[in-house]
């Protein structure tokens, strides 16, 4: 270690003391300008850089000096701190740039990210009020904020969480132990007087649902996979009969799991349908809103999005459509005693005689960080109003996208949802053949084969998704930095790599 780093070590400790980690207050104060300069700068090279880069993982390594071993002497925090900022930015997938459409992974605001450095000069633990206090009610205020965005009861309670895996699980497992007749917390799902808890969600679930049934003791051939319609929306009169027919057969159902934008094309189920026949049989309604849940406050939003209210939990995602740094999941559930219910092994707490929220007894966390302050802030700063700007202006523009691939004479326009919008290349050569198992098989392989080329040469970057069996690519928008000029550029873009790829191809053949 250097004697500028220990020297401010030892003075910021006291004296005995030796605390490598220590920072005295001007240095401090020093490292945090010089970082925040630093980054700034490289945000607004962003756009001009390419989305990522082509690099195997050994070359990342080497890039970032992985291969050695733990050093036994330290660094001074502004040699390392100027060096790492500049590596993450070069050896990152960038998901704030405007040509990222890959992932539902948004682009993060500015005052999230100084939410999190404030967050973790405090570094409270929201398990407890008595912990966290200021963070507990911020907390509180920013879930009612949240349900209220999208139309659900102020009442309603709920926490943040991780991301949208574990903001559904927690609905699940409020679920689970709503459903089951026997004490299913204390005897598990195959205790005395159990019977089979089965669960119906369509097959363009995501894979949270496996993963809630396999570590809640269900199963995963717990789950009914309800067939879906031509636009993979759940079949609603599929639904009933699995339930009618499970029923007659002593099972218990234990949920009905709606999509609210499904993460391959953006399809929202037949919410209030959905809804209407939990209400009939009794079974508790949970809505996976973690990608299209926010579009509820917009207009432009499909109508069965505007039901939500009439779940009895719903999993949102503020680090997707709120534009939140990682990680930022909110789950919501109608009647907060259900979380209680779920969770708690303690008696409700008071606090100067006054009702105070422990979020050990709501969630499966006990320590946790103050994820709410970064979502809680943006709140304040854009207010309801600017959010509902945002996300039709992102609807928007993956409509203005569909539009450019519908045009253009090499693409094939798949789909379009919320704001997702899905396509593939389809050289004119092969137009001809399109249905026939051999052109569709080489469609396939061709649109594979161009997606790692996109993904690999940063221009623009985006995903895949497998729609009645044919290979697509897929671009997503939830990005406050994308332009009108991005979503147009990326049809030529992806026809001119397509026609390199055909040509390279066909002369390999």
């Amino acid at each position: 270690m250097n004697n500028v780093a220990r020297a401010s070590s030892t003075s910021a400790a006291g004296p005995g003391r030796y605390a490598p980690l220590a920072i005295d207050t001007d240095t401090f104060r020093v490292l945090g300008h010089q970082l925040v300069d630093q980054v700034a700068r490289l945000l607004d090279a962003v756009p001009q850089g390419p989305v990522t880069r082509d690099e195997s993982p050994s070359a990342v390594r080497e890039a970032l000096g992985l291969n050695g071993p733990l050093p036994n002497e330290g660094v001074h925090p502004s040699a390392l701190l100027e060096r790492m900022a500049d590596l993450l930015f070069q050896h990152s997938l960038l998901n704030g740039h405007p040509r990222f459409f890959g992932y539902i992974t948004a682009s993060p605001a500015p005052i999230g990210m100084l939410a999190d450095f404030l967050v973790a000069a405090v570094n409270p633990n929201v398990g407890a009020w008595t912990l966290a206090p200021a963070a507990t009610e911020i907390e509180a205020q920013t879930v009612r904020w949240i349900a209220e965005l999208i139309g659900v009861p102020a009442t309603t309670g709920g926490l943040l969480v991780s991301g949208g895996n574990m903001a559904n699980i927690v609905g699940f497992l409020a679920a689970r132990a709503a459903a089951a007749d026997w004490d299913v917390r204390a005897t598990g799902v195959a205790g005395a007087g159990s019977r089979r808890l089965r669960v119906y969600a369509s097959r363009e679930t995501h894979t949270w649902l496996q993963k809630a049934a396999d570590i809640t003791g269900l199963g995963t051939d717990a789950i009914r996979w309800i067939d879906t319609d031509a636009r993979q929306r759940m079949n609603v009169d599929a639904l009933r009969a699995q339930l009618d027919g499970d029923l007659d057969a002593g099972d218990r159902p234990c949920c009905v799991v709606g999509t609210a934008g499904s993460v391959s094309t953006g399809a929202v189920d037949p919410l209030p349908a959905i809804a209407a026949v939990c209400r009939e049989r009794g079974v508790w309604f949970h809505v996976d809103g973690a990608y299209g849940g926010f579009a509820a406050a917009v207009d432009e939003a499909p109508a069965e999005l505007h039901v939500l209210h009439l779940a009895d939990s719903v999993a949102v995602d503020p680090h997707k459509w709120l534009y939140a740094p990682l990680e930022a999941g909110c789950a919501l559930v109608r009647d907060p005693e259900r979380l209680r219910a779920a969770f708690a092994y303690h008696p409700p707490y008071y606090h100067f005689d006054e009702h105070a929220t422990n979020y050990v007894d709501h969630g499966p966390q006990n320590s946790r960080g103050f994820r709410a302050l970064k979502v809680w802030l943006a709140l304040r700063q854009a207010g309801a109003a600017g959010y509902r700007r945002m996300i039709s202006d992102d609807i928007r523009l993956s409509r203005a996208m569909a539009d450019a691939v519908q045009r253009h004479p090499d693409l094939e326009l798949t789909s379009q949802a919320l704001s997702i919008t899905t396509f593939r290349y389809v050289p004119a050569d092969l137009r001809g053949g399109i249905g026939t198992e051999e052109v569709e098989r080489e469609l396939d392989a061709l649109n594979r084969a161009l997606l790692d080329r996109l993904q690999r040469e940063g221009e623009v970057f985006v995903s895949n998704a497998v729609i009645d069996g044919r290979y697509v690519l897929r671009a997503c928008i939830v990005n406050f930095r994308t332009q009108l000029a991005d979503v147009e550029a990326l049809p030529d873009i992806v026809a001119r790599r397509g026609r390199t790829l055909r040509e390279t191809r066909q002369a390999r053949a």
